[in-house]
């Protein structure tokens, strides 16, 4: 063995077993979603209290369990439709023996014979003869779709096109990223069109993005699943964090009035998390900024994401005294560095004239990202 030989195999040992943990940790965190689903529609159907808690249910489990990080009211109601629409899991806790109490499993394997006839079948846990006839495995869902994927999936109506993506998914190693976005371009829709759905199939996964350890590990759900913090987990690399940390300091320093609020603030659109990047109050605007940072080539996508938060600040978080929320995207390829405001249907041109005298120019913050990346090459 030379010495490159011996920093191979550390390399592969650390890969392998780092992909061991991951893999461990989205196992627990799958099981103790679909578990919580199931106490969840035990208790609506059996639960000796269940009467008094009737529609607040979800709002008063939220509230007891808020010292646990993810247990708000949307996520129960996410755990309680996981459960619902994978009951057949069950089959994987069962055969391999997880770390549950005999009594765990009798009750998990008992659960549909004690189920009111005047329930369907599908809605209390038993999958209906239709579904069962698509039904991918417990073993091969568990084992390599994360909770993340499992997010996406609920969204799905249509179990076909449920079962559909799950296959896809699983075949191509499909990053959570890649299954959100060949559920935005009709991907199932798009294949029974296809005179030849294995040309298609074959194209989209040799451009797909595939799942990596670094995609598991850095889950919103896995973060909060281990108690660690949300904004470890979207800070996707080291450049784009030290960039958040420049950029913080920077705007502090410029001492145009602007007052840090959040770093990685966490928003709940519809269904679906987001996180904006700097949060910054201007006492003298007497407004909210937001900072939203791509390390990518500039795209539609992200103005539109950016005043996606716009409106959302407008629409919740804005005091009746407060002028418009003002969005700030910056954005780089490493080569290249490009700023756009966002201010969602901003009409009062005062207010226009007054945020451009007081914030940073384009040019300025273009100068100051050219200059950190400078740094990194």
């Amino acid at each position: 063995m030379n010495f490159e030989k011996l920093v191979g195999n550390i390399e592969q040992t650390h890969k392998h077993f780092q992909q061991q943990a991951a893999k461990a940790v989205n196992v627990s965190l799958t099981i103790r979603n679909w578990l919580i689903g199931f106490y969840i529609v035990e208790f609506e159907l059996f639960g000796e209290d269940r009467a008094i808690y009737g529609q607040k249910l979800f709002d008063e489990l939220a509230l007891r369990l808020k010292n646990i990080k993810g247990m708000d009211r949307r996520s129960l109601y996410r755990f309680k439709d996981f459960y619902k629409l994978y009951p057949y899991i069950s089959q994987y806790i069962v055969e391999n023996n997880i770390s549950l109490s005999i009594s765990e499993f009798k009750r998990i394997l008992t659960f549909d014979k004690r189920t009111p006839k005047s329930e369907t079948l599908e809605n209390v846990g038993t999958p209906s003869p239709q579904l069962k006839k698509h039904e991918v495995s417990a073993q091969n869902l568990v084992l390599n779709l994360s909770y993340s994927h499992f997010e996406l999936l609920l969204s799905i109506d249509d179990n076909l096109k449920r079962t559909f993506y799950e296959i896809a998914c699983i075949n191509g190693t499909w990053s959570v990223k890649e299954l959100k976005r060949q559920i935005n371009s009709l991907y199932f829709e798009r294949s029974g069109m296809s005179i030849k759905p294995e040309n298609l199939n074959l194209i989209i996964n040799t451009q797909a993005e595939k799942i990596s350890t670094n995609d598991i590990v850095k889950s919103m759900y896995v973060f909060e699943f281990l108690g660690l913090k949300a904004k470890d987990a979207v800070e996707e690399n080291d450049l784009e964090t030290a960039l958040l940390d420049y950029l913080q300091e920077f705007m502090i320093e410029m001492g145009h009035g602007f007052c840090l609020e959040a770093r990685q603030k966490k928003i709940l659109i519809g269904e679906e998390y987001f996180f904006i990047d700097l949060v910054f109050y201007h006492r003298i605007l007497k407004c909210h900024v937001l900072f939203d940072l791509k390390v990518e080539n500039f795209n539609h996508l992200n103005i539109g994401q950016l005043n996606t938060y716009v409106n959302y600040y407008k629409a919740k978080v804005m005091l009746p005294d407060d002028n418009p929320t003002i969005g700030i995207l910056l954005v780089t390829d490493k080569n290249n560095a490009l700023v756009e405001y966002a201010t969602a249907g901003m009409d009062n041109q005062l207010f226009v004239s007054k945020y451009l005298l007081e914030l940073p120019q384009k040019e300025q913050l273009e100068a100051f990202i050219k200059n950190e990346l400078q740094n990194w090459k």
